[in-house]
């Protein structure tokens, strides 16, 4: 008994040491001041601190081209084979000769791809946004690709201007001849070229909890932080929210390549989880990346394209707008500018530009370009409330370490 109350003191002194010294060993003292500083870094946005959000902004900015440097310097072999190559690929395009045309092609389809691969990447990373490109660039692009077909009878649009410009095809197609399996393939390269860059957006969380696991260091992310503490507390759980995400957890850590399929296979926003998860638990890269690409490049985008494509068939289209004019007494003038604005479509798809157009065709593609301009100004507004946070997150981590030194 007194060699147990020796030693209840003896911790209770070495308590009261790491305290003095500025070590934080009480869980609830740490995480309500974690609390607090993720409420002050939340603060730093342009609408309330506007000078102090653009200045952590730029030494934020700074700090990454300053850290791309030294990776870049480190993998200089990589680099010096990359610049031969796009020399090589230089030559080539300017250099006249009968490749031309097969450069010319390669190139549209490089950018075409590329354009699609970069916003599915945004739509995963997001930077913190929640930014998703597909509600406000892929869907329409597969909406307008299905309006024109059923319109046309045909997907044959003329290579130029599509897929710039969609025209309809000069030849003449039966009525009812365009098939929902045309419409599919249709659009199929730039659908799974999205959801490949929704895939790679996946990584950074996985290798993140990898390296954190590899090395026994406590990462600075948060998500991860929070990871940890539902495991610790797995039993206890008792909120829909953190049953959903144990839910998750067990699914990809006991079934494996099967369960991260089905999880990347439907809408989940809880799939970072199965990221941070598989990088924990050091499930395989290629098991990972596979089952997620599989997954959200083929199997979830299939369903997406069928539910846009059948919600802009042309018969649902004139049923939706013969209910909104069923809507008692702002029904008719709801329905108008609907009815001005698919005719104005109809008109354009077999390019005549100088038929006369109704005076209210541009109003909903009026307010569809300014709420994709308004998108982006957030997106980019966010863009910059995130660096700045990051910044602000690295002066608090700072901190903490010189705390521990003292």
């Amino acid at each position: 008994m007194a060699e147990n109350g020796t030693d209840c003191d003896q911790r209770r002194i070495g308590m009261i040491k790491e305290q003095h010294n500025g070590n934080f060993t009480d869980s609830s003292l740490l995480s309500e001041r974690k609390r607090k500083d993720r409420e002050e870094r939340l603060n730093i946005v342009l609408w309330k601190q506007p000078l102090v959000t653009l200045q952590y902004f730029f030494l934020e900015t700074l700090i990454n081209l300053k850290e791309w440097t030294i990776k870049l310097w480190h993998r200089r072999s990589i680099l010096v084979s990359f610049l031969l190559m796009l020399a090589v690929l230089t030559a080539a395009y300017y250099i006249e000769g009968a490749h031309q045309q097969y450069v010319r092609y390669m190139e549209k389809k490089f950018f075409w791809c590329a354009y699609w691969v970069g916003l599915g990447i945004l739509s995963s990373v997001g930077l913190g946004t929640g930014l998703h490109t597909f509600l406000l660039y892929l869907g329409p692009h597969i909406a307008s690709v299905t309006l024109a077909a059923y319109e046309c009878n045909s997907v044959n649009f003329p290579e130029p201007p599509y897929p710039d410009q969609i025209i309809c095809p000069d030849e003449e197609a039966t009525e009812g001849s365009i098939s929902l399996w045309a419409i599919i393939s249709k659009v199929r390269l730039e659908a799974c070229m999205w959801g490949a860059g929704t895939a790679i957006g996946e990584l950074p969380p996985y290798f993140m909890a990898r390296a954190a696991r590899l090395s026994g260091a406590e990462p600075d992310d948060e998500e991860y932080q929070e990871f940890e503490e539902m495991l610790e507390h797995a039993e206890a759980a008792q909120d829909f929210a953190s049953r959903a995400k144990l839910a998750v957890q067990n699914l990809v850590q006991k079934v494996g390549f099967f369960g991260i399929l089905a999880c990347a296979s439907i809408p989940n926003p809880l799939f970072d989880l199965a990221g941070i998860t598989c990088g924990h638990f050091l499930v395989p890269f290629w098991t990972f990346f596979g089952a997620t690409l599989i997954g959200k490049a083929v199997i979830k985008m299939h369903i997406q394209k069928l539910f846009v494509i059948i919600t802009f068939s042309k018969h649902i289209v004139e049923q939706m707008v013969s209910l909104i004019g069923a809507i008692p007494s702002v029904g008719p003038s709801l329905q108008k500018p609907f009815q001005e604005y698919l005719e104005a479509q109809r008109i354009k798809l077999h390019h005549k530009s100088d038929s006369g157009v109704p005076q209210g065709e541009n109003w909903l593609s009026w307010m569809f370009e300014k709420l994709v301009i308004v998108m982006v100004c957030y997106f980019i507004l966010s863009i910059i409330n995130s660096m700045a946070q990051s910044y602000a997150k690295r002066l608090q981590q700072k901190m903490y370490s010189e705390e521990k030194t003292k």
